[in-house]
């Protein structure tokens, strides 16, 4: 087993049956960090009016994971 981070961002927009959300997986906290920082920076650099036409969250989740042959090359295992 192995840890990943997995970064959930939730998006709520008037009139819409429900949330949306976007997920991406990182092989440590770090890079799910900064990738959080980037959404959420983007996101509060949009004017007000966008903002208030849609709210967002962003969460980076540790889970244990079966190896990702991907990550498995990135971390040298």
């Amino acid at each position: 087993m192995m840890q990943i981070f997995f970064l959930l961002m939730i998006m709520s927009m008037p009139n819409q049956p429900s949330v949306k959300y976007h997920a991406s997986i990182y092989p440590t906290a770090q890079e799910c960090n900064q990738a959080l920082d980037g959404y959420m920076n983007a996101y509060n650099s949009k004017p007000q009016d966008f903002k208030d036409k849609m709210v967002t969250k962003a969460f980076c989740i540790p889970f244990e994971s079966f190896p990702i042959e991907k990550f498995k090359k990135d971390i040298g295992a």
